[in-house]
């Protein structure tokens, strides 16, 4: 955008001259505008804004005839440096040029200087001011929205009475002022005209609440702040649009007339319940277009039907090209459109049939599970749908169950099974008649009739083969007696070649007898018994016992067949009870008798109650019912066991006697009884208490025990010893082992050696201990094979025994003493001791 603010004298000044003077020559004149300003303007200011695009569409060069203003490329008039309007008004011209068209235009700008007030001063003997309302009150004021200007617009003038006494400065605040929209309003502080500098946008800012405020030079406000209300005008800029550009709805196949589809909603950012949005909606096209099978309401934006020919079958979707418009559906209004996609729901209208009028098969007799056809159906409804899953029924020719159809999942093709064998002697063919229908029922089109089951017919050929032996019926049922002894005769089971239909050439051989019941002729099946029949065995089950029995052919075919033994009931067994009986006389004072009779019911209840006589006096019998009765004590009796005789008969006077063992307790339930009798029998057990006495007694026997012992082994060790030295062995001091006080002193020269031995045993054993100048010394025996050693550890030196190989040699010394001596002075001092050591015990 080219300014024209040069410096004069310049080159770039004198073409711009030049250019504004062939522009001046030759342009047109496009309008006229008028703006009231202030009489001073400052450098910079926004002094008003004009459309330039109402003159000329596309302006290439924007040119001031004036430089005291620039013009920017959207109309904004700025001035150059600061103004003071001297006359009223002042004019200036704005040249557009479009290079391309060679067009020029001229709007023409004139600034009508608003009148400068006079300043009246208040002054302090002046009466008071008084606030008046009378033109302080503004008038409604609303603005347009998108206004093209020219800016700035004037909106409102306030002004107040006290104005005509004294100077007053008028000035405004709030939304579009010093709040954010920023200066989109000012005031004229002199005359109160307030302006607006640019459009607005109504869907961003609907109103503007702002306060108008007046006061004198000194700063006083005689009048109360003024609020004031723009409102924006709606401006039709927005365009209705659909919420959604695609929409699919579904809507099912061969509905009715006027059959609601969906509804249809669009959007407009204009000021609601004006004309801008009040919306109409229209279809535009159908794809497919021919027949129309769809309307909208225009107001409401619903969907309906208008056809009865809506066929999945031939269409299954159906697109609506949609408008919406504002203005209430006028040709100016602002319209968007908007694509809607219908999906019609299938509906199972349409019956499945078979490919082929009629089918055929063979299969061989007595095969079973086995696959002998499938048949195909076609079906025009939503395959893999329950319109369209086929669902097949044997109508006729199944009444034997010999026949099963059924639907393979993947293929929905027909499956048809033998599973119950087929006899050719009996049937070379069946013809069998065979439906089909779906998982859905049959819904009826309005210009249509309701579909029906469509069937066919599969002629099913019998080939023969040879069989084995038959077994029919599978179960046969003879009679006997109950108690039926062994040996006897009964019919048994009998199987037929169904070629010659007889049994001759079969085997027969019995598979199952749990007791082992019968034996079973071979050649003719029947049974003989081998023991006696009873009705009452465990194995009797409904007083049927069955044996299974299979007959086999000369060829190994073989069938099998059961043989129940119904048994006839006999009465051979007497009533039984059970023989414990618990009365709790906390909970009651009687027992039930309930007695069981294995006999059938025939030979069973009512059963007949006795007591013996011999307990008459303690106890009776109340008869309760056919089956029990109550046996209660005549008075109260100790707790304990008593045995009390009963005979129970059956309704044929078969009985049985029996001793019950009855046990009254102090118990409530019968399974506290045993408890309870136990810790009674604890209670009455005599109690032993063990005195102290009895307890010394105790020990000094125990002690005697020990000290018996203990003399045993001293005697036996004194034998061991007297047989292991040799007879000249005499004059030995010795003490026993085992005593606590100090043996005798013995001194060495008392001591003599041994000059002869005797060849007795080889062992080692210690005999007491040498003492010597108050010294105990401890003296080991050694007798080896041929002698002996007597080995001094401590004291009195060493003193070695030794024999001499060979009978009767030795050494003599007189200083020897002989084997009596030794024994005469060794033995009382070994019994002094053990009368000492059992003297130790008993104390």
């Amino acid at each position: 955008m080219a300014v024209a603010s040069a410096a004069p004298g310049s080159l770039f000044c004198k073409q711009l001259l030049f250019s504004l003077l062939v522009l001046i020559l030759f342009c047109d004149a496009c309008q006229k505008i008028s703006l009231r300003v202030p009489s001073h303007l400052q450098a910079d200011r926004l002094v008003g804004k004009v459309n330039l695009k109402e003159c000329l569409q596309s302006a290439s060069l924007i040119l001031s005839n004036d430089p005291d203003f620039r013009i920017l490329e959207d109309g904004s008039i700025y001035t150059t440096r600061d103004l003071i309007l001297s006359p009223q008004r002042k004019s200036f011209s704005i040249f557009l040029s479009d290079s391309e068209k060679q067009e020029q235009k001229e709007i023409e700008i004139e600034l009508e200087a608003r009148a400068k007030k006079v300043s009246k001063k208040r002054h302090s003997k002046d009466t008071v001011l008084q606030r008046s309302k009378r033109r302080w009150a503004p008038i409604p004021c609303s603005l347009m929205e998108n206004s093209l200007g020219p800016f700035p617009q004037h909106v409102q003038q306030v002004q107040s009475d006290t104005a005509q006494n004294y100077t007053i400065f008028y000035s405004i605040s709030g939304p579009g002022v010093d709040k954010e929209p920023l200066n989109l309003f000012f005031i004229d502080k002199d005359t109160g005209d307030i302006f607006c500098t640019r459009s607005i946008d109504r869907e961003q800012y609907q109103e503007f609440p702002i306060y108008a405020y007046a006061t004198t030079a000194d700063g006083y406000a005689p009048e109360y702040p003024l609020p004031l209300l723009f409102k924006v005008e709606d401006d039709n800029d927005n365009a209705p649009y659909f919420e959604t550009k695609v929409t699919i709805f579904n809507v099912p196949e061969n509905c009715r007339i006027g059959t609601s589809v969906a509804k249809v909603t669009a959007i407009d950012l204009d000021e609601p319940d004006t004309l801008h949005t009040r919306l109409k909606f229209k279809i535009l096209q159908q794809i497919p277009d021919h027949p129309k099978h769809f309307t909208v309401h225009p107001d409401t934006g619903v969907i309906s039907t208008t056809s009865l020919l809506l066929d999945r079958e031939k269409c299954d979707t159906y697109q609506l090209i949609m408008e919406v418009r504002d203005m209430g559906g006028q040709h100016f209004g602002l319209f968007n459109t908007g694509t809607i996609t219908i999906s019609l729901e299938d509906e199972n209208d349409n019956a499945p049939y078979f490919t082929e009028t009629a089918y055929f098969a063979e299969v061989e007799e007595n095969r079973i599970d086995v696959e002998i056809l499938r048949m195909t159906v076609h079906d025009l409804d939503l395959p893999n749908t329950p319109s369209s899953k086929a669902v097949y029924q044997i109508l006729q020719g199944n009444e034997n169950g010999n026949f099963k159809i059924s639907t393979d999942p993947n293929t929905n093709e027909a499956v048809l099974c033998v599973v119950k064998a087929l006899n050719y002697e009996v049937n070379h063919q069946i013809i069998l008649k065979i439906g089909v229908l779906n998982e859905a029922q049959f819904s009826s089109a309005p210009n249509s009739q309701t579909p029906t089951m469509c069937t066919t017919t599969v002629t099913v050929k019998i080939k023969d083969s040879d069989e084995g032996p038959e077994c029919q019926p599978p179960v046969k049922v003879i009679q006997s007696t109950d108690g039926l002894p062994a040996g006897k005769e009964l019919f048994g089971y009998k199987a037929l070649d169904p070629e010659t239909r007889s049994g001759e050439g079969l085997r027969y051989k019995k598979i199952g007898d749990e007791d082992n019941w019968f034996d079973i002729n071979e050649q003719t099946g029947d049974l003989r018994t081998v023991k006696v029949l009873d009705r009452e065995s465990k194995f009797v089950k409904n007083n049927q016992y069955n044996v299974s029995v299979v007959a086999t052919d000369r060829d190994g075919r073989s069938c099998t067949g059961t043989l129940v033994v119904l048994l006839e009931d006999h009465n051979d067994h007497p009533p039984q009870i059970d023989k414990d009986v618990t009365i709790c006389q906390h909970n009651q004072d009687f027992a039930l008798l309930s007695p069981t009779d294995p006999d059938g019911p025939d030979n069973g209840p009512p059963f007949e109650f006795r007591l013996d006589n011999s307990v008459n006096r303690l106890w009776t019998l109340e008869k309760k019912d056919d089956k029990t009765a109550f046996l209660r004590a005549k008075q109260q009796l100790d707790y304990n066991i008593y045995s009390v005789p009963v005979e129970i008969k059956d309704k044929h006077g078969l009985s049985a006697k029996h001793i019950l063992s009855v046990r009254v307790c102090d118990c409530t339930t019968p399974s506290e009884c045993s408890m309870s009798v136990k810790k009674e029998r604890d209670a009455d057990a005599p109690k032993v208490i063990l005195g102290k006495w009895a307890i010394l007694s105790m020990v000094l026997g125990s002690a005697l025990l020990l000290c018996a012992l203990f003399t045993c082994f001293c005697v036996t060790a004194r034998k061991t010893v007297k047989k292991c030295f040799p007879e000249d062995v005499a004059q030995q001091n010795l003490i026993i082992s085992n005593t606590e006080g100090p043996g005798e002193e013995v001194m060495e020269a008392n001591i003599r050696l041994p000059t002869q031995t005797s060849n007795i045993c080889d062992t080692s054993i210690s005999v007491g201990t040498l003492g010597g100048q108050g010294v105990k010394t401890q003296q080991n025996f050694e007798m080896v094979k041929g002698g002996y050693t007597l080995d001094s550890s401590k004291g009195g030196g060493q003193q070695i025994l030794e024999s001499v190989k060979g009978a009767g040699q030795g050494l003599t010394d007189t200083g020897r003493y002989a084997y009596t001596d030794w024994h005469s002075f060794t033995q009382p001092r070994l019994g002094e001791e053990s009368i000492r050591g059992h003297t130790l015990i008993k104390n």
